[in-house]
C-alpha cells in the first residue's frame, strides 16, 4: 500500500490543539496525514509533501506595507514563518492549501496585499463570525476551484476581518462574496496551491469542501512521484 502524503500543518500556538485535530482528520479521509507546525518549533518543507497554512490571528501589514489597526492580533514569529514554508514550497514544488489567513498568507507571500478591514471596504458583504456555513459566496467559472467544487453558489463559515486587496504574483480569483470581496484564490501554474477564506475543516461532513483536500492530498502525492500536480487535480475534479 502507498504511504499517505504527509502533510505540514501551521497552526497557533493559542488554538492549535483544537484546530489540528480536525484539519488531520480531513487530511485522514483525503487520503494523507498530517504534523503540526508551531512558530519556535522545526518546520522544514523538505520533510513533507506538501503544505496547509492554517487560520488565526490577522497577518502584520510590516509584510506588504499596510496600516496597523487598533483591533489587530498578531503573531509576527507565526508571519515568517508560514512565508518562508509559502516561499520554500513554490521553490521546491509542493503544493499549498491556505485556509483563512492561510490565503491571506499566501498571496501576501506571493507579492500581494491585503484589505486590513476588509468589511469597512467591502460594505455590501454580509458580515458574520460563525464556524456554521452562513455566508453565500459565488464561484468564478472556469477556475480549478469551480471544476473541483462546482460553480453553484455556496454556503461557507466566515471568521476573517482581512481579506485580499492586490493579487500576489501567479494568482487569480477563484471566489467572491455577494459583496464583491475574494473569498478564493489559486495560482494559475505548478504547483497546485490555493487559499479559501472559509474554513473547510469545520465543515468535513459536506462533500465540496472534502474536496479541497482531496485536491491537496492528489497533488502531494503527484508531486512526491515527480508528477504535475495540476493535471492530476483537474482529473480528480472531473471524477
Amino acid at each position: 500500500m502507498t504511504e499517505r502524503p504527509l502533510i505540514g500543518v501551521t497552526t497557533s500556538r493559542q488554538s492549535g490543539w483544537r484546530i489540528f485535530p480536525l484539519v488531520a482528520l480531513n487530511l485522514w479521509l483525503a487520503g494523507g496525514r498530517g504534523v503540526r507546525w508551531v512558530a519556535g518549533r522545526p518546520s522544514d518543507i523538505a520533510t513533507v509533501d506538501g503544505l496547509i497554512i492554517g487560520g488565526g490571528d490577522d497577518i502584520s501589514p510590516d509584510l506588504y506595507g499596510g496600516e496597523i489597526i487598533t483591533s489587530a492580533r498578531l503573531d509576527p514569529d507565526r508571519d515568517a514563518m508560514e512565508q518562508c514554508l509559502v516561499e520554500e514550497a513554490m521553490a521546491r514544488g509542493k503544493p499549498v492549501l491556505g485556509i483563512c489567513r492561510g490565503a491571506q498568507m499566501l498571496n501576501v507571500a506571493l507579492g500581494g496585499t491585503l484589505h486590513e478591514d476588509a468589511y469597512g471596504v467591502y460594505t455590501a458583504s454580509d458580515r458574520h463570525w460563525t464556524i456554521l456555513p452562513r455566508k453565500e459566496i459565488e464561484i468564478v467559472p472556469d477556475t480549478r476551484l469551480g471544476r473541483l467544487a462546482g460553480v453553484r453558489p455556496m454556503r461557507v463559515n466566515a471568521l476573517h476581518s482581512q481579506a485580499v486587496k492586490e493579487l500576489g504574483a501567479g494568482l487569480r480569483i477563484a471566489a467572491r462574496d455577494t459583496g464583491g470581496m475574494v473569498q478564493a484564490v489559486e495560482r494559475v501554474e505548478e504547483p497546485f496551491a490555493l487559499g479559501v477564506q472559509w474554513h473547510p475543516e469545520h465543515l468535513f461532513y459536506a462533500y465540496r469542501q472534502r474536496a479541497l483536500f482531496r485536491a491537496l492530498v492528489a497533488a502531494a502525492r503527484a508531486g512526491r512521484e515527480a508528477r504535475n500536480q495540476l493535471p492530476v487535480v483537474s482529473d480528480l475534479a472531473g471524477a
